[in-house]
C-alpha cells in the first residue's frame, strides 16, 4: 500500500481510574468504577444501569472465535494499549496501521445512562482523561470527545470547550436529554458543528435500545439487529431536513457497516416517491439518496460487501477501521484482509478507503 491505513473507529479501555479521579467531585461517589465480580470476573459497575459492563469482549481483539466469552476477563490480563499510551504504537505497527480515532468503550453504555445529569458528568471526566491518553502519542491517535445533548446551548459549549480539548470531532449520544434530533432546535448545534469544524459521530449500541437482550430465535440473531440505531438515525436526518438546511454538515455512521447502504438509499428514496404524501414527509429538493451519499460517512471493519458496491457509495464517505481492541476487530489481521478485500480496488480507491477520507474529514496530516 502507497498509503499506510488509517483506523477510523478504534477503541480505548477505559482504566479503572477513569471516572472516578477525573468526574466532578460531587458525583465520585457514584462515578462508574471496576469492581470484582465472582461470576463474571473485571466488570464496569455503573449506577443506574441494570447491567454492569464485563471486560470479556471489550479487548478481546486477536483471540481466536471459539475463545471469546463476555465474562471472565481480568483486566490486567487485557490489551494494555487499550488505557497505556506507551502500549499503543507497538499495536499499531503490528497492524500495520498509521494512526487511529478513538472512541470510547465504557462510555458507549453511557450515552444510554437515564440520568441526563450523571451521564454528562461521566463524559466531562472522559475527555479529561482522554487528554491524558492522547497527549503522549499525539499524530498517532486523534480522541474524539463525549457530549451528552442536555439542551442545545450546553451542547453549543460542550463542542467549544471539546474543540479548545483538542479533539477532531464529537460523539454523539443516539438518543438526546431534551427533544429528537430532528426537531429545528438543534438547527443552532448543526451550524456550530460546522463552524467548529467538528464532525458528528454516531456509534453503534448508544441509541438507548438493548437489541442484545431483546430479539427472536437464537441470541447470536440480536446481533443482527445492533446496526438499526445507526440506521434510524441517519434516515432521521436525512427526512427532517437537516442536510437539506445545513448541507455541509458532515455525520459519521460507525461500526454499523456500510454493505448494506446502496440498498438503503434505494428504499428511502422508493419510500420518497410512493409514500410521501400519504405518510406527511417532508419535500426534499433532492432524493434522499443523494443527502445520504453526500453527508454521511460509514465506517466498516471486515465487511467486503463495502469494497464491492463502492460504486454504488460514495467512495469518498467509505472508511476502513480495526475496531482494536474489540472483539469485532481485524487486528492483528488487518493488512491479509485488506490485500484480500481491496485486490480490486484502484489505487486511489484503495487509498480514499483506507486513509484520505478520514484524513480529510477530520483534518488529519498522518504519513
Amino acid at each position: 500500500m502507497q498509503k499506510r491505513p488509517i483506523s477510523a473507529d478504534s477503541h480505548i479501555t477505559e482504566p479503572p481510574n477513569c471516572y472516578v479521579d477525573f468526574i466532578d467531585p460531587k458525583f465520585r461517589e457514584a462515578a462508574p468504577r471496576l469492581i470484582s465480580d465472582p461470576q463474571f470476573g473485571d466488570t464496569f459497575k455503573i449506577d443506574g444501569l441494570p447491567k454492569a459492563v464485563p471486560m470479556g469482549l471489550v479487548a478481546a481483539a486477536g483471540r481466536p472465535a471459539h475463545e471469546l466469552r463476555m465474562s471472565g476477563a481480568k483486566f490486567q490480563d487485557l490489551h494494555r494499549s487499550g488505557w497505556d499510551p506507551k502500549a499503543r504504537i507497538a499495536d499499531q505497527e503490528r497492524d500495520g496501521i498509521a494512526a487511529e480515532i478513538i472512541y470510547p468503550t465504557v462510555g458507549m453504555m453511557l450515552c444510554n445512562h437515564p440520568d441526563i445529569d450523571f451521564k454528562r458528568a461521566c463524559m466531562q471526566a472522559y475527555n479529561r482523561w482522554l487528554q491524558t491518553y492522547c497527549a503522549p502519542i499525539a499524530g498517532r491517535v486523534f480522541g474524539l470527545g463525549q457530549t451528552a445533548v442536555r439542551n442545545v446551548e450546553e451542547a453549543i459549549a460542550d463542542f467549544r470547550e471539546i474543540k479548545a480539548m483538542g479533539f477532531k470531532g464529537v460523539m454523539m449520544p443516539g438518543n438526546p436529554g431534551w427533544k429528537d434530533y430532528d426537531d429545528p432546535a438543534y438547527d443552532a448545534l448543526w451550524q456550530a458543528s460546522i463552524d467548529l469544524e467538528l464532525p458528528l459521530s454516531f456509534h453503534i449500541l448508544t441509541a438507548g435500545s438493548d437489541a442484545i437482550s431483546r430479539h427472536r430465535g437464537p441470541r447470536i440473531n440480536a446481533f443482527l439487529s445492533i446496526i438499526r440505531g445507526c440506521q434510524d438515525i441517519m434516515g432521521m436526518f436525512v427526512f427532517s431536513g437537516i442536510f437539506e438546511r445545513f448541507p455541509k454538515l458532515k455525520v459519521v455512521c460507525v461500526e454499523a457497516d456500510a454493505g448494506w447502504a446502496p440498498h438503503f438509499m434505494y428504499r428511502m428514496d422508493h419510500a420518497y416517491d410512493r409514500h410521501r404524501y400519504w405518510m406527511k414527509g417532508r419535500e426534499l429538493a433532492k432524493p434522499p439518496s443523494e443527502y445520504f451519499r453526500e453527508n454521511i460517512y460509514l465506517t466498516f471493519q471486515d465487511d467486503w460487501v463495502a469494497f464491492r458496491m463502492k460504486d454504488m457509495c460514495n467512495v469518498k464517505r467509505l472508511m476502513w477501521a480495526n475496531d482494536f481492541p474489540h472483539s469485532d476487530s481485524t487486528w492483528p489481521n488487518s493488512q491479509a484482509l485488506l490485500a484480500e478485500h481491496t485486490a480490486h480496488l484502484s489505487q486511489a480507491e484503495r487509498d480514499a478507503i483506507l486513509h484520505d477520507n478520514v484524513a480529510g474529514l477530520y483534518g488529519l496530516k498522518v504519513n
